[in-house]
Parts: C-alpha cells; sequence; structure tokens
C-alpha cells in the first residue's frame, strides 16, 4: 500500500499536515523528529561497540574466593 506512493500523494499528505498542524509548527515538527532520529542512530551505534553480550551483562559477577 505504501509503496504505490506517486509525488501527488505526497503533496496531498503535505497539505493536510499543513492543515491540521499549521504552517508555524511544523518546522518545530520536523527538528523533533531530526532529534529523535539522530538519538536512535546514536543508541544503536553504541550497542553495536558495547563488548558485552546480552547475556553477559544480565549475569551477576562471578563471586570466586
Amino acid at each position: 500500500m505504501i509503496g504505490n506512493l506517486t509525488g501527488w500523494h505526497g503533496l496531498i499528505i503535505l497539505a493536510i499536515l499543513l492543515l491540521i498542524f499549521g504552517a508555524a509548527k511544523l518546522p518545530a515538527l520536523a527538528k523533533s523528529l531530526g532529534q529523535s532520529a539522530r538519538l536512535f542512530k546514536g543508541e544503536m551505534r553504541a550497542m553495536k561497540e558495547d563488548p558485552l553480550d546480552p547475556e553477559e551483562r544480565l549475569a551477576p559477577p562471578d563471586q570466586t574466593r
């Protein structure tokens, strides 16, 4: 369904968003979405660089004496 969208559909969606939110709020909405995407990318990158497996992170440390 989403794959069948054309340029006209995008323009119609943009016009509806302008009517609902108003032109003044759209830049703030776009900025918020950009910040959220940037935060998500950073967290995903941190997860990939983390050397510990999730199972090791949850397991208690060895208590050998």
